[in-house]
């Protein structure tokens, strides 16, 4: 008969071992600690660089990582909606790795106390919005809708598409940039590039203001998008 035989370890060698995984946890615990620290700061510095310009104060809350996900190397944030300020309840993305393949994303609110613009008196439906029908007020910016325009050379020069009552902030849904482009309307595109330029004249086939791609045909059959840059003037981008 094979018999096993085990021998209880001492009380003292006992300890020892507990004392070894308290130890080891405790180190484990304080470098995750100290790289959630690390990207938390990362984070913090990124929100603030985006929103310094905005007002005379920021004030920052981000919310920890969850502690089951894996340290995050060089992290690189960006913004998942790169064309609204980081105001109020955002979502910050984070690349993580060399290759920037780990995506993880962290809650934060952002406070910005300064000044944004608002109407002065009622504007009627189809108003060509100038400064004089603007006003300023201070508050937190992070209240406002994140589709509100602060900035006056965001507002001024477009058309109301809504009534907008006096002391309300301007959404950017209820502007809209006037057409410089009429469908119908005989245009010129250019196509230019660093040994040329060309130019020839088409039909507009769909409205367009600053900046937008509209189709435009030449002759019977031939169509080409191009970006509007001035009244009856289109180019095309290479």
């Amino acid at each position: 008969m094979q018999r096993s035989r085990f021998t209880k370890p001492s009380t003292l060698r006992f300890w020892q071992i507990i004392l070894f995984l308290t130890i080891l946890c405790a180190t484990a615990f304080t470098k995750a600690q100290a790289d959630d620290d690390e990207l938390l700061q990362q984070v913090h510095q990124f929100l603030y660089a985006e929103t310094r310009a905005l007002g005379e104060e920021v004030v920052i809350d981000l919310r920890p990582p969850s502690p089951h996900l894996p340290e995050c190397v060089q992290p690189e944030p960006f913004l998942p909606n790169a064309n609204q300020a980081p105001l109020g309840r955002v979502s910050v993305g984070v690349r993580c790795g060399e290759d920037s393949r780990q995506v993880r994303y962290l809650q934060a609110q952002v406070d910005v106390i300064g000044n944004y613009v608002v109407a002065a008196r009622d504007i009627e439906r189809g108003t060509l919005i100038t400064s004089s029908m603007l006003s300023e007020r201070g508050g937190n910016l992070g209240n406002l809708s994140a589709q509100a325009l602060t900035a006056e050379e965001d507002i001024v020069g477009k058309i109301a598409q809504r009534p907008i009552r006096s002391g309300s902030a301007f959404l950017a849904h209820y502007l809209q940039a006037p057409h410089l482009v009429e469908r119908g309307q005989r245009v010129t595109v250019v196509a230019e590039g660093s040994a040329f330029r060309v130019s020839r004249e088409g039909e507009a086939l769909e409205n367009g203001a600053l900046g937008d791609r509209i189709r435009v045909r030449f002759g019977s059959r031939e169509i080409m998008t191009a970006r509007v840059t001035d009244r009856g003037i289109l180019v095309v981008d290479f």
